[in-house]
C-alpha cells in the first residue's frame, strides 16, 4: 500500500524522548546478589546446626471441593497472555494512519524498541538478557495535520524478581521531568498506583517548527504502559490524562 503523501505543514515524525535504559533493574539483581553474598559469608562463620528429624506427623487431608477457578474477567493472565493487540485503545473516528508507522501490524520489534534509548546497542543487549523483553504492542494514529499519538504496551516476562515492568515505569519517570526541569508538570493518574502523566511545554524546535509533547507511563503486573503525543501547538492536560486513564482501563 503506497503511503500517503504528508500536508505541507506537517512536520516530519519526531524521534521519542531519548530515555536511560532501565539501571534500576540492574541495581536490584546487584542488590540481590549483593544480599546473598553476604549471607553465604555470614553462614560460614557459623557453627553446624544439627538438621530437624526427618520424621513428622503426618497431616490430615482437607476435603471438599476446591475453589472454584477464576473467571476470564478475573484472572489477568487471560488478558495479557493473549493476543496484546487487542487491549490497545483503538484510533479513534476520523483518525488517520500515523505518517510513519511505529509498529509492523501493530507489533515493534526489539530492535526498533531499543533505538528510543541513548545508546541502542546496550539498550538491545540489556533488553534481550536481563531486562527479558518479551513484547512490544502499539497503536498509533494522527488527527489533523499535526496532532499525532502514540501508545505501546511493553510486556516482560515475568520472573522471580518479577519487577521489570514498575523499574521500566520509574525510569520513564525520572527521564519524563528530571529535577532540574522547570518546563513540565506531572500530574498522578487517577486509579494506577504510582502512574504519571507530564505536559512539556518548551517546545523541541529540531525539526524547523516548535513541536510540542506530552507523556504518561505507568504498569500493571508485567507490562508497562507509555503514550507519547506530539501537536505543534501546546498540548492540554486533560488530552494525555484521558488517554492514559483509558488506557489503563484496558488493562
Amino acid at each position: 500500500m503506497d503511503t500517503p503523501e504528508a500536508p505541507p505543514d506537517t512536520p516530519p515524525a519526531p524521534r521519542r524522548r531519548r530515555r536511560t535504559p532501565a539501571l534500576i533493574a540492574g541495581a536490584a539483581v546487584l542488590g540481590v546478589v549483593a544480599g546473598a553474598c553476604v549471607g553465604y559469608l555470614v553462614q560460614a562463620d557459623r557453627a553446624p546446626t544439627a538438621l530437624p528429624s526427618l520424621s513428622q506427623p503426618s497431616l490430615a487431608q482437607a476435603k471438599g471441593a476446591g475453589p472454584e477457578p477464576l473467571s476470564a474477567a478475573q484472572d489477568r493472565k487471560v488478558k495479557t497472555d493473549g493476543d496484546l493487540r487487542k487491549l490497545l485503545l483503538r484510533k479513534p473516528a476520523g483518525a488517520r494512519k500515523a505518517l510513519i508507522e511505529a509498529g509492523n501490524d501493530g507489533w515493534m520489534d526489539l530492535a526498533a524498541y531499543a533505538e528510543d534509548f541513548q545508546s541502542p546497542d546496550n539498550a538491545f543487549r540489556r533488553l534481550a538478557g536481563e531486562d527479558e523483553l518479551r513484547r512490544v504492542a502499539v497503536a498509533d494514529w494522527r488527527e489533523g495535520s499535526t496532532y499525532s499519538v502514540e501508545i505501546r504496551l511493553v510486556q516482560y516476562r515475568e520472573t522471580e524478581l518479577g519487577t521489570q515492568a514498575a523499574d521500566d515505569a520509574a525510569a520513564a519517570y525520572d527521564n519524563a521531568q528530571p529535577p532540574d526541569d522547570h518546563d513540565t508538570d506531572g500530574w498522578p493518574i487517577p486509579g494506577t498506583g504510582d502512574g504519571m502523566a507530564y505536559v512539556h511545554h518548551r517546545p523541541d524546535t529540531g525539526y524547523g517548527v516548535s513541536l510540542y509533547s506530552a507523556e504518561a507511563h505507568a504498569w500493571r503486573g508485567d507490562i508497562a504502559m507509555e503514550i507519547w503525543i506530539y501537536d505543534m501547538k501546546p498540548i492540554p492536560k486533560a488530552k494525555v490524562m484521558d488517554l492514559a486513564k483509558r488506557q489503563m482501563e484496558q488493562l
